[in-house]
């Protein structure tokens, strides 16, 4: 199950971005377009996961999963100290 939407996410993100991106643009919301840059990041977790789970239920590597959730971990961690200096994304316009 986990599987299979980890690979859901991975398909539906990133199409999902470029829409808010097109849209974003086409209203001239640069909030619009930030968020699409969100939703884009939203894939790279997913991929992580997927990952460790394929790695987890593949050939055994039960250490796969807890690294994956390190692995994301640090990625959520990145992304909250740029939002607390306050950093924009340089792809937002």
């Amino acid at each position: 199950m986990g599987i299979g939407l980890a690979i859901a996410s991975l398909i539906v993100m990133p199409m999902l971005a470029r829409a808010k991106r097109r849209n974003g643009n086409a209203m001239g919301s640069a909030t619009v377009v930030a968020d699409s840059n969100q939703t884009k990041l939203c894939a790279y977790p997913s991929a992580i996961l997927l990952t460790g789970l394929i790695l987890n239920a593949t050939v055994g590597w039960w250490w796969a999963d807890p690294i994956a959730a390190l692995a994301i971990a640090a990625l959520a961690v990145n992304e909250g100290r740029e939002a607390w200096r306050g950093e924009s994304c340089e792809d937002c316009r």
